[in-house]
């Protein structure tokens, strides 16, 4: 229903302001009609008038007076102070609505809950103060129940207190609330306030519209704030206007505020105005805020679009045929994933308008150096393009006209071993052009700085035009999200949202009432309903809305496996007829890293490489990534691996002596040969003593398992990220540096046909296949165009730019500078075009045979055997062969009819090896179609003996042998 709309002047902004003088809400008392003016027994109304005094037997705590335990000396204004501070916790969490959980012994004493509406609460040595309401809370003996147990195992310890029944909960939950324990002498031993999610997802959670809604005659705005005093909407006429046209107020039912508007708001912009407690500056807060569940933005990101979504205006031509239109997966076995960040696709591209550099529309450039290679790529096979965060996130300013800038030419005139670059672009790289996007603000609207004008709908349109134009070259688009935190917390962050709207209820807290931070910022909580409904509904949206075919997520396993599975199965139900969408082509994936607050289940059940296991979610393989290149990223930067020459050519790192190093190298062949069998922890193996093995029982030098996956489906298999060292950085910084830079090529190529040759699903990091380095910088989320350049016109790798930034990589100069400043390093243009070619190759080989790309566990397990293993194998060389159904073995089905056998071999070795094996003699196999085509000469000697079954590979090289039918 509309309200009255105030035409008083007010200028907010997006910071907030303090009020102690919120609008009123109703009294805090039952609403029984039985109890006529009164509040229930156990409800006491602070200084009420005389004829609403509570007549009945409860006993009041004696007068509040600090515990016996407080050393004699503190002076009053330190034990005052000692006690204030008990409020700036939030120890207690209010479960349920009758359940108070708190780790607190009260014995034969007593607890008592406190409400101030205007957040007036205060601890003396007198007692807590400043309370409008106060009830006594009593322990029960039978403890937590198993449902508030099981959703906050981290407290499964705590003591359970009883609310009385009758209390006004609702209107309480709308103030600052705190909790005392009271020895029986009338002593204060505790007290602190208290977390909300347990008792806010009880009563409050709520399944209908929320954000903008439009009519043909209305637009209706809905949010959900069950914690506020008062909402209201002030409404924009642009994004530039000083004041806005009307300020309405919204009314709220069951915590979620609406109010009805004309028709007119739509292209209009918005602010929330929230007076709502929050438990970081204990008082009453004026919040300005951006709906949660905005669709647009204006151009510095304070005020929310009014955009219709629906609309034809902001639907580029064909939009709504583009789903007929998309590239065929048959199976999520077939999709290859190649990472790419936005800007890093054009900023550099001289063959882009200048106009469109770093965004969106470079994507619809068909003629344009980097449009080409992807359509080189889609050709030989490839099938999705992973997009680094799109969302609106902190650190790049949407004007670029804001942006500062380096003099390229300036930079390129410096040594490439030089401090210098890294110096200029540190100085500036807060106020660039540049950042990965890792810092979310706002999850549903496109990112104002990739399109041409981020203001009104461009932002919109061009997203559009740039999943359309990917889908046009044969590619389906993945984007990055970014669930597991938030940018911005408190009343007055700039970047806060959510944490305005519902404080202390989106971000996760530890135990004392503190945002946790393990993943590096605000973490969000998703074991929370409403957080996890936003984060289902936000992937419904950039699926219906947007198109996208895919969605990877960022530290995956700081969000909850029920979330998860929440989101799939809300993605796989939309469907042509209703949504315009095959939700059953909607992959997902992410990093089941299991660390932090939320490790070991410390929050519920999270998603984790083990736990999403049978899920049919995807996670990233780390194990073959640290076997093929050694040790992992938190390790010494020269620890060497199968690929970069442990044992065979040591670039004097100390790995406890040549016993060990034969060990080592022999464990990582067992790890790289599970992760190729899509690292299945079923799938068996004769290990390096020869004894056979599930994946499960092959161990990390941790003492966890290799394998966790059920479904080839479930293993994104790769050797390199945009987080890291590239891979061509990561082989020259571990190889010694006395081999060539044809060699350091080699073994590039030699990396990325491993992921490409193995079950499960392969995932490059862009510019792998041109050579691409960062200078060695190890983190350059932050490091600008100048150490993130790719050119697409394969003139340069971008290796050796000046040293990379000193925050991340000091450590490391000692290491990175003579490497730079070695010529022999850097290749040359013939290098990144046979690189090119040969990632082409591999693409074409994979996509050759259904064999490279099986389906389930199963076929797998039946078709693909490893050679040359246990204790006398050949080291630093993989030989996998995979068979097909054929008049020699009738029992498997015939799914290739081009080929019935293959056997492919890794030969990491700096020479050539010969390697028999009996059991594949007397085949008629020859060189892969594609090998005896391509322009390297070097995998063309690789050749096979039938009378012997004797395969020669040259060194450094991949060799694919097939028997044709």
């Amino acid at each position: 229903m509309p309200v009255a709309r105030s035409s008083r002047p007010f200028l907010p902004g997006l910071s907030s302001s303090r009020t102690t003088t919120p609008t009123p809400f109703p009294l805090l008392l039952s609403s029984n009609p039985s109890s006529s003016s009164l509040p229930r027994r156990g409800l006491i109304v602070s200084s009420p008038p005389p004829t609403r005094r509570l007549l009945t037997s409860f006993r009041y705590p004696p007068p509040l007076r600090c515990s016996s335990s407080m050393p004699a000396h503190v002076s009053t204004a330190e034990s005052q102070a000692q006690w204030e501070n008990c409020l700036s916790y939030s120890r207690a969490f209010w479960v349920s609505e009758s359940v108070i959980a708190w780790n607190v012994d009260v014995g034969d004493g007593c607890c008592c809950l406190y409400a101030s509406q205007t957040a007036s609460l205060s601890v003396t040595d007198g007692g807590i103060q400043g309370h409008d309401v106060r009830i006594e809370i009593k322990e029960d003996s039978e403890g937590l129940p198993a449902n508030v147990v099981e959703k906050f195992p981290h407290i499964r310890d705590y003591k359970a207190f009883k609310v009385p029944i009758g209390v006004a909960v609702k209107s309480m939950l709308k103030c600052q609330l705190a909790v005392a324990a009271f020895s029986s002498d009338g002593r204060c031993r505790d007290a602190t306030g208290l977390q909300l999610p347990g008792i806010l997802d009880e009563l409050f959670s709520y399944d209908g519209p929320l954000g903008a809604c439009y009519s043909a005659d209305a637009v209706t705005l809905y949010l959900w704030a069950p914690t506020a005093q008062t909402v209201r909407a002030c409404i924009y006429r642009d994004a530039a206007s000083a004041e806005p046209q009307e300020i309405v107020e919204l009314r709220e039912l069951n915590g979620v505020w609406s109010v009805e508007g004309s028709k007119s708001w739509e292209g209009c912009y918005y602010t929330y105005e929230v007076c709502v407690y929050h438990p970081t500056t204990l008082s009453i807060e004026k919040c300005y805020a951006n709906d949660p569940y905005a669709r647009g933005l204006s151009s510095d990101g304070q005020r929310t679009f009014l955009v219709d979504l629906a609309s034809n205006d902001v639907k580029p031509e064909g939009w709504d045929r583009l789903t007929d239109e998309k590239p065929s997966v048959l199976s999520f076995s077939d999709i290859s994933i190649y990472e790419l960040h936005i800007r890093d696709f054009s900023a550099y591209d001289q063959t882009v308008d200048p106009d469109i550099r770093g965004g969106y529309l470079a994507f619809t450039m068909e003629d344009s150096a980097g449009v080409h290679h992807l359509k080189k790529l889609s050709r030989a096979g490839l099938t999705h393009v992973h997009l680094l965060p799109t969302f609106h996130f902190a650190g790049v300013d949407d004007v670029k006209g804001n942006w500062k800038g380096i003099d390229n030419k300036m930079l390129e005139t410096l040594p490439p071993d030089s401090d210098e670059q890294q110096a200029h672009i540190t100085a500036i790289q807060n106020d660039d052009g540049y950042n990965w996007g890792y810092n979310p603000v706002l999850w549903g609207v496109p990112k104002g700085s990739y399109a041409t004008n981020p203001n009104g709908p461009a932002r919109v349109t061009e997203f559009r035009k740039m999943v359309q134009a990917l889908n046009h070259i044969g590619l389906r688009v993945i984007l990055d999200v970014v669930y597991n935190h938030l940018q911005g917390s408190g009343p007055f962050d700039k970047d806060s949202v959510l944490d305005k709207i519902v404080p202390g209820y989106y971000l996760r807290r530890n135990a004392s009432g503190h945002v946790e931070h393990s993943t590096c910022m605000n973490n969000t909580a998703s074991e929370h309903y409403m957080v996890e409904r936003l984060i289902v509904d936000d992937l419904v949206n950039w699926v219906v809305n947007y198109k996208v075919d895919g969605f990877r997520f960022d530290l995956m396993g700081h969000i909850m496996k029920r979330t998860m599975d929440k989101a799939k199965d809300a993605l796989c139900s939309l469907t042509m007829e209703k949504d315009g969408i095959n939700g059953s082509s909607i992959y997902l994936y992410g990093e089941g890293w299991d660390f932090g607050e939320v490790s070991q289940n410390g929050r519920g059940i999270n998603a984790s490489q083990f736990n999403i296991s049978g899920s049919g979610i995807g996670s990233f393989n780390d194990r073959i990534r640290d076997a093929v290149l050694g040790g992992s990223p938190f390790g010494h930067p020269l620890q060497q691996g199968f690929l970069t020459g442990l044992m065979l050519q040591s670039n004097g790192h100390d790995n406890g002596g040549r016993d060990n190093e034969e060990v080592m190298l022999a464990t990582a062949k067992d790890h790289i040969q599970v992760g190729m069998a899509a690292n299945l922890r079923d799938f068996e193996i004769a290990d390096r003593t020869g004894k056979k093995v599930t994946g499960s029982e092959v161990l990390t030098y941790g003492g966890t398992p290799v394998a966790y996956a059920l479904s080839p489906v479930e293993t994104i298999n790769y050797v390199s990220a945009h987080d890291n060292e590239t891979l061509f950085d990561i082989v020259s910084l571990k190889t010694r540096m006395e081999i060539s830079v044809d060699d350091r090529c080699r073994l590039n190529h030699l990396a990325t046909s491993m992921i490409a040759l193995s079950q499960g699903i392969p995932f490059f990091h862009a510019g792998d296949e041109m050579l691409r380095s960062k200078s060695l910088d190890r983190d350059s989320y932050n490091s600008g165009d100048w150490f993130n350049r790719l050119d697409f016109t394969y003139n340069s790798n971008n290796w050796a730019v000046g040293l990379p930034p000193k925050e991340k990589n000091e450590k490391s100069w000692p290491l990175i500078k003579p490497r730079l400043a070695d010529p022999s390093f850097k290749p040359d243009r013939d290098h990144i075009l046979a690189a090119v070619q040969n990632f082409v190759d591999v693409l074409q080989i994979r996509y050759s045979s259904p064999l490279f790309r099986l389906p389930t566990a199963k076929a797998i397990q039946d078709r693909v055997r490893f050679h040359n293993t246990g204790p006398s194998s050949v080291p630093a060389v993989i030989m996998m062969s995979i068979e097909d159904g054929h008049h020699g073995n009738p029992e498997l089905p015939q799914l290739d009819q081009t080929y019935s056998h293959i056997v492919v071999i890794f030969n990491a070795q700096p020479s050539e090896v010969s390697i028999t094996d009996p059991a594949l003699s007397s085949k008629s196999f020859q060189l892969h179609p594609v090998q005896v085509k391509t322009t390297d000469e070097v995998v063309k000697r690789s050749s096979y003996d039938a009378s012997s079954g004797c395969f020669t590979i040259p060194p450094r090289t991949t060799s694919v042998f097939v028997e044709c039918r």
